[in-house]
């Protein structure tokens, strides 16, 4: 027990109050695309821009691409969330099972060839669980912005990966905002389904 404190006080003195407004903005954006409000897309970019510092200094490359990518996702998500509120009334899709196996083959094809690049060419410290998480979450985020609702599904395999990495890499916070992220997308999982079957009524 006195262990964990001391842990917690270390964890608590090397926290930057650039990780406390990329974890606050980053849970705020879940909260919001949970409840389908398109101001989410804003809290994320705000998350994101701050976390391709920090993926960059705990030597994460794969995770500072996906950040940037993530910043250009919110416009895009913006967008397309705001003329499907208009055109269809924030309507829910589904994809077909093999959609997603075509996903799946392309996330394990693309991890391992961007891992082998970073093995060899960069100081990446996970290089296969740093690629997975980013892929996998590349097609996550495109997902949530095409309103589809296995989303969640992609956004759970991501973030158990994404836990342990910047766990390991010393970010035990941004580690808890990762679990966090991980119990929200269940519940989100949950609240697009509903939202779904209401509109199939």
């Amino acid at each position: 027990m006195q262990t964990l404190i001391v842990q917690l006080r270390s964890a608590l003195q090397a926290l930057t109050p650039l990780e406390v407004i990329a974890v606050v903005s980053g849970v705020t954006y879940v909260l919001l695309i949970l409840r389908r409000q398109r101001w989410g897309w804003v809290a994320g970019a705000l998350s994101s821009s701050i976390y391709v510092l920090l993926s960059a200094r705990a030597r994460l490359p794969m995770q500072s691409v996906l950040q940037c990518y993530y910043v250009v996702m919110a416009v895009y998500g913006w967008i397309s969330w705001t003329r499907n509120a208009e055109l269809q009334g924030g309507r829910i899709f589904r994809w077909p099972a093999r959609r997603h196996l075509y996903a799946v083959v392309l996330i394990f094809v693309a991890s391992l060839l961007s891992a082998r690049f970073l093995a060899r060419a960069t100081g990446a410290a996970w290089p296969l669980l740093d690629s997975l998480s980013t892929w996998t979450s590349f097609v996550a985020t495109w997902l949530v912005a095409r309103s589809v609702l296995e989303n969640w599904f992609y956004w759970i395999c991501a973030d158990v990966i994404m836990v342990f990495l910047f766990a390991r890499q010393g970010y035990p916070f941004t580690a808890g905002l990762f679990l966090s992220y991980m119990i929200f997308s269940c519940f989100g999982f949950y609240a697009w389904l509903r939202r779904l079957r209401r509109q199939r009524e």
